[in-house]
């Protein structure tokens, strides 16, 4: 799909991680696709996630009592967002597809990622009041979250210690990139690769690669409660 912009919103420590292999090789295969691929590194980086008055250059709308979320709604109005933000955020909207790369931290994102959630994904830029689920104000763009996971896959089904992987992925998928108006594409989860033989984590990569090679043709998932509690 020559021409397509994708942007890697990755969340690891390690560059030699297993999580950065599945990075690569993302980058690798769309990049031969050729698609256009930015990679935010937030480690790497040093990305702040942190929601503070440090977010809003310009003058506050209520200096005496502090609200994030009116604020950046109005900074981002007035295009008074701090840098970091505004970068951020531009990347997303010449995206047509965002993945999320990361290891699953307490049935969620690592808390850097979480920030990026948190800062980028503002009002008015992601979404609006009513503009949200399917009205959101991302609605043309795709999404993706590859993860891996501490535990095998036996502990993320209904009978498992972990219940169905797609119970944790309620309010990510759906509360959050649902919410901004995503087109969520199944997820690509692989599991317990820190556990897993030579053999086993080569698979799980091949896995992902041979995706890739056919993602554009994917259809996304109905991203409604059936979806994730009644499979």
């Amino acid at each position: 799909m020559a021409g397509k912009k994708v942007l890697i919103v990755y969340a690891h420590q390690e560059p030699r991680s297993f999580n950065a292999t599945l990075k690569n090789v993302a980058v690798e295969e769309l990049s031969k696709q050729g698609c256009s691929v930015t990679v935010s590194d937030l480690y790497a980086m040093g990305f702040e996630p942190r929601a503070t008055r440090i977010d809003i250059t310009g003058s506050l709308s209520n200096p005496e009592s502090f609200n994030y979320g009116v604020e950046t709604h109005e900074a981002f109005k007035k295009g008074t967002l701090s840098s970091d933000i505004v970068a951020e955020q531009k990347k997303v909207q010449e995206a047509d597809l965002v993945i999320f790369q990361f290891p699953l931290y307490w049935f969620s994102v690592p808390a850097i990622m979480k920030g990026w959630m948190d800062r980028v994904l503002c009002q008015g830029f992601a979404f609006d009041i009513p503009e949200f689920y399917d009205s959101g104000l991302l609605k043309k763009k795709l999404a993706l979250l590859s993860l891996t996971t501490g535990g095998v896959a036996s502990m993320y089904t209904k009978a498992g210690a972990n219940g169905d992987f797609r119970y944790f992925l309620w309010p990510l998928q759906h509360g959050t990139l649902h919410f901004c108006g995503f087109k969520v594409l199944a997820p690509q989860v692989s599991f317990a690769p820190e556990y897993s033989s030579e053999e086993e984590r080569k698979a799980m990569v091949a896995s992902w690669a041979q995706r890739l090679k056919s993602l554009w043709q994917e259809k996304p998932i109905q991203c409604l409660p059936p979806w994730y509690f009644e499979q």
